[in-house]
């Protein structure tokens, strides 16, 4: 019997484009755990108005990363509420510091690192352009315009947003891997690291799945659905 009658205390880490979002989904989805996503949690207490929220709205105003000890106030909070359930954590622990925090109060059993190579992630996140006067969306991958570059009703050039142009991207990637590296290594460290790896989250997902059916209950599924 392999899911064992404990709770199972889990992290989700992945860089942006890596999938985390569809694979977290699909993990509350399939088993019986509450999912904690550190940037919705921070939206929540931004729109509620409370303490902390305040707090963390001052960061975002300036531009400025929130600090560790203010998130690290955040979702110590909102576990205060989870005590009863098997968790995954998205989106924190970000840094070590964060890590440490968490440590103190929570033993945490598994990291699901999902590892997509860097060029597969960066090919995905610059593949958006855009028609400024219309409003269309192309993505390169899954809805390409018939002419590279160009819109297919007025034939007038598309452009990229800011955040999906390469250097952007690039940059967003670099800091991801810059802040989560020691992460990872503290994780290493303690034994509980499990990466998965792989360039489709389809691909990736079922080892996800099997992985944890050995650690947590699977929710009863109505009807018959493919995960």
């Amino acid at each position: 019997m392999g899911a064992s009658g404990r709770l199972l205390r889990a992290v989700i880490m992945g860089a942006p484009g890596s999938g985390k979002g569809t694979v977290s989904s699909r993990i509350t989805k399939h088993f019986e755990l509450k999912h904690l996503s550190s940037g919705d949690l921070l939206r929540q207490n931004m729109l509620q108005g409370t303490e902390i929220g305040v707090l963390a709205k001052t960061f975002i105003d300036q531009g400025k990363l929130i600090p560790d000890d203010v998130m690290t106030r955040l979702a110590l909070h909102e576990l205060k509420n989870l005590t009863q359930c098997s968790w995954l954590l998205d989106g924190f622990p970000r840094t070590l510091p964060q890590a440490e925090a968490l440590d103190k109060v929570y033993q945490i059993d598994t990291v699901i690192n999902l590892n997509v190579p860097f060029e597969v992630i960066k090919q995905r996140l610059t593949a958006r352009w855009i028609h400024p006067a219309s409003g269309r969306v192309y993505n390169i991958e899954f809805n390409p315009p018939k002419t590279v570059g160009i819109d297919d009703l007025t034939g007038e050039p598309l452009i990229q947003r800011e955040d999906d142009k390469p250097e952007t991207v690039i940059k967003r990637l670099k800091a991801y891997e810059a802040q989560t590296e020691p992460v990872l290594q503290y994780y290493q460290k303690k034994g509980v690291l499990e990466t998965f790896s792989g360039t489709e989250t389809n691909k990736i997902w079922p080892h996800v799945y099997s992985f944890l059916q050995t650690k947590v209950p699977e929710t009863i599924q109505k009807a018959s659905v493919t995960p």
